[in-house]
């Protein structure tokens, strides 16, 4: 402790003025105390020695230089707050400026690699690194490097700076994606176990470039890209890492309606239909799932429903129905739903698929699995507002579904409950008979009540709440029920609601209802 003191008090008089060996001897000696005791940090931050150090970075002999960063890294290794503190001393530009400057001294370096990955991981760091030359520097770094220890601690830095969508755009103009489209080439058909990390940490870094928009722009180019093209023939590849990569690189594409267009009427629908197809049986999930992800995507606008039908992807994504993995059931969910809308022969043609129907409503009961129980409830819902058809709503009230679209009506969520209560109204007005018992069994009529009622109910649900009143009243028991709640009272306020639409569908009801009492 007395040597630590001793070093501290010379540290902090021979910052400001002192020749290098003298710094060297009190920086050495520091490092030496740190390492023999981790809880030598805090008398380090107490006596205020980090802003004598982060003073010592601007020196320019390299052995103190290098004995600083080290003393700094030592001090506030694993602290966000102390870490917090340098960057707001703005530590960040000087160590990227030090990369640059004294890039041939491998020790000086790797320190100020080591300085960059843990200050990285903090967001308030990537602000600071996007004003600087950060990636035009670890790209210059990158392509001299030879070594695979040595790529790999730039890939450390990389990855938590492409976090940030400025600095995804600067890598991508560094000229990052050609280093990494190298490397999978040189490392595809390897077994060498660097060679297999290196393929996976540079097939996940080129996916996360492509999760900002400008930089998936950028290299998308009208589709005419050759980053785009070679990251097209991953799909096919035998490397698992590489299907993955390639599926995930196209979702991320399809991120706006131009991109998925043009991808569409180039083919890409096929190549990913026969990557399912070789990940049916006892397939690769991550695959299946990163696929089915790109063809939900790609089936987002409208005009690439048609044809994706046509193409057969609703038969591909149904291959996998059996799949008891909630993040590919969820895929695959979502991606019929966005297949039918407005599609009205997909929707019945499925609607009547007894199998895919039975799956969903045991899918709507999966409560362990949020994601999944939501979307097969939206995709029953779907199925009925899409079609309009009566086998199809026979189908679902066969297959117990009907219980299932009256709790959706209660979801939190304003649109589920809308999209539940549209659907609903439908089966009242086509297959009221058909669905009536489930219709009393589920309580609707109170819930319906316990909605109208409900002064937080959104405009849309309480004019949705009201056209399905007035369906139900076909039905002698449901008629009953409604009569016993006494809602031509609860209807009759609303026909002053400040909703224009609201408070004349509320006087029709009123009338409605009136008439049938």
């Amino acid at each position: 402790m007395d040597n630590l003191s001793d070093a501290l008090k010379k540290l902090k008089i021979t910052a400001t003025d002192s020749t290098a060996d003298s710094l060297e001897g009190c920086l050495d000696c520091l490092l030496q105390a740190l390492a023999q005791n981790k809880f030598m940090r805090n008398p380090c931050v107490d006596a205020g020695l980090i802003p004598p150090l982060v003073q010592l970075l601007n020196c320019k002999d390299q052995e103190v230089l290098l004995q600083t960063g080290r003393a700094l890294g030592n001090i506030c290794y694993d602290s966000h707050t102390l870490q917090s503190q340098l960057i707001n001393m703005g530590v960040i530009p000087t160590l990227v400026k030090l990369l640059g400057i004294h890039c041939q001294n491998a020790a000086l370096t790797e320190m100020c690699l080591v300085a960059f990955g843990n200050l990285a991981e903090l967001e308030s760091s990537k602000e600071q690194f996007a004003y600087t030359n950060i990636a035009e520097e670890l790209v210059k770094l990158f392509k001299k490097q030879i070594e695979h220890d040595k790529k790999e601690m730039i890939f450390e830095v990389l990855a938590p700076l492409a976090e940030n969508d400025v600095i995804k755009l600067q890598l991508v103009e560094a000229g990052l994606v050609e280093c990494l489209l190298e490397i999978v080439q040189k490392t595809v058909d390897s077994d060498k176990e660097d060679d297999i990390a290196e393929l996976k940490t540079a097939s996940d870094l080129m996916v996360l470039l492509l999760l900002g928009d400008e930089s998936m722009q950028k290299l998308f180019e009208g589709g005419k890209g050759s980053v785009f093209q070679r990251v097209l023939s991953w799909i096919p590849s035998n490397s698992h890492q590489l299907q993955l990569a390639g599926a995930l690189a196209i979702a991320n594409f399809a991120r706006n309606d131009g991109n998925c267009i043009h991808m569409v009427d180039n083919g890409i629908v096929q190549k990913l239909m026969d990557l399912l197809d070789r990940h049916v049986e006892d397939g690769n999930v991550t695959v299946q799932h990163a696929a089915l992800s790109a063809l939900r995507n790609l089936a987002i606008p409208v005009v690439n429903k048609a044809k994706m039908l046509s193409a057969g992807v609703a038969e591909a994504v149904l291959k996998f129905l059996r799949s008891e993995m909630p993040p590919v059931q969820f895929k695959l969910l979502g991606t019929l739903r966005m297949l039918i809308d407005a599609q009205a022969e997909a929707a019945e043609q499925l609607g009547k698929n007894v199998k895919l129907v039975e799956r969903l409503v045991e899918w709507c009961e999966a409560k362990d699995h949020a994601g999944v129980m939501g979307e097969s409830n939206r995709l029953l819902s779907a199925l009925i507002r899409h079609s309009k058809s009566k086998d199809v709503i026979r189908t679902i009230v066969q297959s117990g579904g009907i219980k299932h679209l009256v709790t959706m009506a209660t979801s939190e969520h304003v649109i589920m409950q809308n999209e539940a209560l549209v659907a609903l109204a439908l089966i009242a007005a086509l297959e009221l008979v058909t669905a009536e018992k489930d219709l009393e069994n589920a309580q609707l009529v109170q819930i319906l009540h316990r909605l109208l009622s409900d002064d937080r109910s959104a405009p849309e649900i309480k004019y949705n709440s009201m056209v399905l009143i007035c369906a139900l009243i076909g039905s002698e028991p449901l008629q009953k029920e409604v009569e016993s709640m006494a809602f031509l009272e609860v209807v009759s306020k609303l026909r002053s609601h400040e909703n224009k639409t609201v408070a004349q569908q509320a006087s029709l009801t009123e009338q409605r209802l009136a008439v049938e009492s």
